[in-house]
């Protein structure tokens, strides 16, 4: 990426969309996720209003828009191998799905009072109940919207600079689906990680000065069909604040060839374990097909409570 468009591609992403926990639009965007059935539950009925304002923005947290340079090596994607721009985001369900998680989550402790104070959090809800139906379907919902914050902020940043999108990837994480595994139809929940079915494409970050990899899945039953979501902290946000300093972290961005134009001391790089050794790691789970090396990063400025 050339100096002289940092300033265009600056400017698109500032425009299109919203950095912080209580970010939102005024004038909202169009998605036909708002055409849905919000009336499923009352907790998403008394949310629509909160997530319309709220669609294309992208939170806080470990939450990112990035430009940068990706390299292509499998002709199985539709164009050509090279290396071609690229815009990365890691948003999610905001503040509607913050709400519908903490909302089941209390319901599902106040029906298990037996759990002693060490598992409370891992209280549930029966599927065959009226109220873990309920959530199933906020939750089902809440997937469909994070997709749709994902999907806003690219077709407005490329809307923008005026550019046509070559290929389009988007995966979940932190989600629950219904497969079948060894016969039996279970529910795998991917928290901090990845969908890996054979030939499924994903993305897994690194950090915002190291390359993010665009895999292929392998399928391997032993993980469930599963990779990991991202490079993973190897330092506590708290530890972060007390222990960094800028100066250290911009000298690295420098030497990566990374603008940075907000983020908190708590995402710089050296919070994160190092990509390509995690990638080896799974290199059973996954293939790489292209990797994303960044160059123009947003990020929610510092003080932003975390929405991972």
């Amino acid at each position: 990426m050339k100096d002289k468009g940092r300033g265009r591609f600056t400017r698109a992403i500032n425009e299109e969309t919203k950095f912080g926990v209580g970010a939102f639009f005024r004038a909202p965007r169009q998605h036909d996720v708002m055409d849905r059935d919000w009336n499923i539950s009352p907790v998403t009925k008394s949310l629509k209003d909160k997530a319309w304002k709220q669609l294309g923005t992208s939170g806080s947290g470990n939450h990112f828009v990035e430009f940068g340079e990706i390299e292509l090596t499998d002709r199985s994607l539709g164009i050509e191998p090279g290396t071609y721009l690229a815009l990365m985001s890691h948003s999610g369900s905001r503040g509607a799905g913050a709400n519908v998680a903490s909302h089941f989550s209390s319901l599902a402790r106040s029906l298990h009072p037996e759990l002693p104070s060490e598992l409370v959090h891992l209280a549930w809800l029966n599927l065959d109940d009226e109220a873990g139906q309920e959530y199933w379907a906020a939750m089902e919902l809440m997937g469909e919207y994070a997709a749709a914050n994902h999907a806003c902020i690219h077709k407005h940043i490329a809307a923008n600079l005026g550019m046509e999108v070559a290929i389009d990837i988007e995966n979940h994480h932190n989600f629950a689906w219904k497969e079948t595994h060894d016969g039996k139809e279970v529910i795998v929940h991917r928290k901090g990680a990845t969908p890996a079915g054979e030939g499924v494409l994903g993305i897994i970050p690194g950090s915002m000065a190291s390359p993010a990899y665009v895999v292929r899945g392998k399928g391997e039953p032993a993980s469930l069909h599963s990779a990991a979501h991202g490079a993973g902290r190897v330092m506590s946000r708290k530890k972060a604040a007390h222990a960094l300093k800028w100066k250290d972290a911009k000298q690295l961005l420098n030497q990566r060839g990374v603008t940075l134009l907000s983020a908190g001391i708590d995402e710089v790089p050296s919070v994160y374990k190092d990509i390509d050794t995690v990638m080896v790691a799974q290199s059973d789970l996954v293939e790489p097909v292209a990797r994303f090396f960044p160059r123009l990063v947003k990020m929610a400025p510092s003080g932003e409570r975390p929405e991972d």
